[in-house]
């Protein structure tokens, strides 16, 4: 088999291991690829590597390739999602300041219980939140205003979102540019750790089956080179196979710690993916399972239901309509690109008339009925 280079863009994130694994681990030499992988300082900057073709395929915010296909973002190419990366993996936390006064309201930062800590931090912070997310078009963004919503609590008067790249959360609060986030391990744990924040909820106390991060390419490219697309998902799935394993994840956060990944302690890395979180500067610690995962029970394909959902959401924002979001919403989530690579391997995938993944919210509600 021809060995074939292919530049990958990412964000400097926990999450970017499946690539990372693929490369430093010999999947992606299993299957003929030598991934260039290239990080990016933000969002924007990687959905522009992907779109100006700098890149052949990125790790990659889930929203983002169904904003694309809305009309939303300015991407000018269409872009699929092929594979999912990651499911949760996302921290809330606060400012030192806000902390104090959550905890003088007897807040007990269980770390579980997410209609306990919405309440408390709007009692915390009355009047007005500057709130910092990664990116407009972001599961951080989804997952903050579905929990405040049902939480009778969102208000755009009362709420200013921000946009702050991952590593620069910490920054932002330090700056007093922010009294809250919603950002992805490790910047959550490198805040505390500088002793500028408090975890009060990881994002998977708001929805247990949030897709994360996706595998996005330019939909021409995926479509015009199925073999090595299926090539690319097959290396990426089985890192993905290999980090669900928990004997990987002393070795992965070694490999994530290197100065050419995340250039952080693999003790800091380590707690997202074991689920030990220390959520405050003196050491308190929470643990979470399935905090982050890389192999869901559905494996990594993505569910045209799931892009469906964030399209509908998307829609509603920005003053779209609905019912013609959903149908192109769904076409973004190729699970049929990620069936065919997987065809023939260990990979055991539902049914395709299954149409609906399973998953539950905090407030009750059921993604598989369809009630959200």
């Amino acid at each position: 088999m021809t060995r074939t280079t292919l530049p990958l863009g990412y964000i400097p994130l926990t999450d970017a291991a499946p690539l990372i694994a693929a490369q430093e681990l010999g999947f992606a030499a299993d299957e003929g690829l030598t991934l260039d992988l290239r990080p990016a300082p933000s969002w924007s900057a990687l959905r522009d590597m992907l779109s100006t073709r700098q890149v052949a395929a990125a790790h990659m915010l889930s929203p983002v390739p169904v904003a694309a296909a809305l009309g939303l973002g300015g991407t000018g190419e269409a872009l699929s999602a092929i594979s999912i990366l990651s499911f949760n993996g996302n921290v809330l936390g606060v400012s030192s300041a806000v902390a104090a006064k959550m905890q003088d309201a007897d807040h007990r930062f269980a770390f579980d219980d997410a209609a306990a800590a919405g309440r408390a931090l709007f009692t915390a912070a009355p009047g007005f939140l500057r709130l910092g997310v990664p990116f407009p078009f972001s599961m951080h963004m989804e997952l903050v205003t579905y929990w405040l919503t049902a939480l009778g609590l969102y208000d755009p008067d009362r709420i200013s979102v921000r946009t702050v790249p991952p590593p620069l959360m910490g920054e932002a609060l330090r700056n007093g540019e922010i009294d809250a986030f919603c950002v992805g391990e490790p910047w959550g744990s490198a805040a505390v750790e500088a002793g500028l924040a408090t975890l009060i909820l990881p994002g998977s106390a708001i929805w247990g089956g949030a897709p994360e991060k996706v595998l996005a390419a330019r939909t021409a490219w995926a479509e015009t080179n199925p073999d090595l697309t299926g090539r690319l998902i097959r290396a990426i799935w089985r890192a993905g196979r290999w980090l669900a394993e928990p004997g990987s994840h002393t070795l992965a956060a070694e490999l994530l710690s290197r100065s050419a990944c995340l250039n952080l302690p693999a003790e800091l890395i380590d707690r997202a993916l074991n689920g030990r979180l220390v959520i405050s500067p003196s050491g308190t610690e929470r643990r979470t399972d399935g905090f982050m995962t890389f192999h869901g029970p559905t494996g990594a394909l993505p569910w045209p239901a799931h892009a469906e959902w964030i399209g509908t959401r998307l829609a509603t924002r920005f003053g779209l309509q609905p019912d013609l979001a959903k149908p192109r919403a769904r076409a973004v989530f190729r699970s049929d690109i990620f069936r065919a690579a997987l065809h023939g391997t260990s990979a055991i995938l539902p049914a395709a008339e299954i149409q609906t993944p399973p998953g539950a919210f905090f407030d009750g509600q059921d993604f598989s009925l369809g009630q959200n």
